[in-house]
């Protein structure tokens, strides 16, 4: 059956997925990133289904109202990939191919190192390994300007007084042409409920270094863009040591970082030439 909105439930958490395609597909887990939702996926998923996968699109912890837990720690990237791996075991999917969105990379490329056994293939997109994101923001002058917007995140309220100030208009212009006007204010109505920026955030405000992240052995696509203002060449470049098994970079010009909603076709292209070759 396809377009289905599920609500599973894991432990007292009650995530919201969209799954669609037939569902005797191949599984194909997508996780969005900030400030999006599994709305980000909307243009992609068609292209997946048409070749006969079946996607699960999920709003992920903090994004879906039932899954929001107030404590920063529920947060922090184990945490995250643990829950995932539940969520996979709760929708009866001990297996997937896997493709996620900058915070949804961020999960991808955990759930691979330590959950291997669960993740058939990854695609990872404008984010890379951990590993190489961190070494490039201690070390690469340009990376950490680009990362300067992480600072004003980690301040619990300010952030929130900031990105919510005349209508959001901040959080908006985060977007700026790339995505449908729609689409943001798909995003910012969520984001907009009591709680559920501050559950957004608290994924930067968890973050740490100190927590290593291992290579990944299985086949791997990663997908940057160089029109991309929050990840630079160093970054993504340096990506490529963090793979162990079957690597692939594929380099979008002229793209901005939202590429799910401003590439979707090309996207598609690489995560089922990924898929297609697993």
């Amino acid at each position: 059956m396809a377009g289905q909105l599920l609500r599973v439930d894991v432990g007292d958490l009650t995530f919201d997925v969209r799954a669609d395609g037939p569902d005797d597909g191949r599984p194909v887990l997508l996780l969005h990133g900030f400030p999006e939702t599994s709305q980000s996926w909307a243009a992609v998923t068609p292209r997946l289904t048409e070749a006969g996968l079946r996607t699960y699109a999920v709003d992920q912890l903090g994004y879906s109202p039932g899954a929001r837990p107030a404590e920063v720690g529920a947060y922090a990237l184990p945490s995250l990939a643990q829950v995932t791996a539940d969520l996979m075991t709760a929708m009866d999917v001990p297996r997937a191919d896997v493709v996620g969105h900058d915070w949804g990379a961020n999960v991808a490329w955990a759930l691979t190192a330590w959950h291997s056994d669960r993740v058939r293939s990854l695609t990872a997109v404008s984010v890379p390994h951990p590993t190489a994101f961190t070494a490039a923001w201690r070390a690469d002058p340009e990376q950490q300007e680009r990362s300067a917007y992480i600072r004003l995140f980690w301040q619990t309220g300010k952030a929130e007084e900031v990105l919510l100030a005349d209508d959001a208009r901040r959080l908006r212009r985060m977007f700026g042409d790339a995505v449908p006007v729609e689409a943001v204010d798909q995003y910012v109505t969520v984001l907009l409920a009591p709680g559920a920026l501050t559950a957004a955030l608290n994924w930067y405000r968890a973050m740490s270094s100190s927590i290593p992240v291992d290579p990944v052995a299985v086949p791997t696509t990663y997908v940057w863009s160089d029109g991309d203002v929050a990840v630079g060449r160093t970054a993504a470049e340096g990506c490529a040591d963090c793979v162990t098994g079957d690597y692939r970079f594929v380099e979008l010009a002229g793209v901005s970082h939202w590429i799910p909603e401003q590439a979707p076709d090309r996207l598609a292209v690489a995560v089922l030439d990924r898929i297609a070759s697993t």
